[in-house]
């Protein structure tokens, strides 16, 4: 039986979380809102001013649940685990991979081609699902380059190549990523990527699905026993966790993209619920992030067949199995990593 990874996440300002039992008690002006058993706990995600009692923090990581802390708008900020899990050896293994930089070379390559493959993926359903409301030659010239680009990094070695060649794939995407939105569009107009800070409203909702995918991601490789900081495509550096933003790269698109365009195209998420900054940035307001989050995670519910093992699973499961399909690869079980390409 697999462990389906459960996150509690908390966005409400002041709330207090203490451990009562085997249980996490969360408490808001004094009145207990919820209490969720422990062993149904992988995860806690803290937004903003969270008090935690100390009993919960020592205990959390007995009960291998990490707490993390982030800001309001979801910046990281710190986080409290137990002692690291996993295979010495399948740890070792990694950073030889790792240290080598054309075995990692190798192993980008399958992430970018599941990146490129699942953007591409995005643009179709929207020729399929949308023609009438988009601009038609533009999105099928995107698509166009990046096929080509997929032909590319399949017979590339080069990890600086690799990495230039998903550069101009990522721009190609999102250079059409406004077609995607069809409704309230005067209020959600995309003109490119931009963070730390976003500057509009798109941008603000995609860094914050991607936090919530990055956490996941971090969540799934120590289960597996991966070292989370050590990755191939996404190189050493301090306060990074590299292997995390590998194993993201394949559901940037069709996960976290298509969840935020979904909730922006039935209008669940309006321009009521953002503000800006006196520096220029734009922030969610609270009922913006809980719709998010709530999304989030009712997406992960969902059942779909992987083709490599041949399974029905929950997408949050999905996750897990990707970090264990990279173990056995960089273990040598496989011989090659079997990135997930949605269809």
């Amino acid at each position: 039986m697999q462990r389906f990874l459960n996150t509690l996440y908390i966005t409400t300002q002041k709330t207090y979380l203490h451990k009562k039992g085997e249980a996490v008690e969360v408490i808001v002006d004094d009145e207990v809102k919820a209490s969720v058993p422990m062993i149904n706990l992988d995860s806690i995600v803290c937004f903003g001013n969270i008090y935690v009692s100390p009993f919960l923090l020592g205990s959390a990581p007995e009960h291998n649940i990490t707490i993390s802390f982030l800001d309001e708008q979801g910046k990281f900020l710190a986080r409290v685990q137990g002692p690291v899990a996993g295979n010495v050896l399948l740890r070792k293994a990694q950073y030889r991979v790792s240290d080598d930089e054309s075995k990692s070379a190798f192993v980008a390559r399958f992430f970018i081609i599941g990146k490129i493959s699942n953007q591409c993926t995005v643009l179709k359903r929207a020729v399929r699902d949308h023609r009438d409301k988009i601009d038609l030659e533009r999105v099928q010239n995107a698509i166009d380059v990046l096929s080509g680009n997929i032909r590319k990094v399949e017979n590339e070695t080069d990890l600086e190549r690799i990495r230039g060649i998903e550069g101009d794939s990522a721009e190609t995407y999102f250079s059409v990523f406004d077609e995607l939105i069809t409704a309230q569009k005067d209020c959600f107009r995309f003109e490119g990527r931009n963070r730390r800070p976003p500057l509009d409203n798109v941008n603000a909702m995609l860094s914050y699905v991607y936090t919530l995918l990055y956490h996941d991601m971090v969540s799934a490789c120590e289960v597996v026993g991966l070292d989370p900081a050590v990755g191939f495509l996404h190189r050493d550096r301090p306060g990074r966790l590299s292997l995390a933003l590998d194993l993201m790269e394949e559901f940037r698109a069709s996960f976290a993209d298509r969840l935020v365009l979904s909730l922006i195209n039935r209008g669940e998420i309006t321009a009521k619920q953002f503000e800006k900054s006196a520096s220029g940035a734009v922030l969610m307001d609270d009922s913006a992030r809980k719709t998010l989050i709530g999304a989030y995670q009712e997406k992960k519910k969902t059942v779909l067949t992987h083709p490599y093992v041949d399974k029905k699973m929950y997408l949050a499961i999905l996750f897990q199995t990707q970090a264990r399909l990279l173990a056995r690869f960089i273990r040598g079980d496989i011989d090659g990593y079997p990135v997930f390409i949605w269809k």
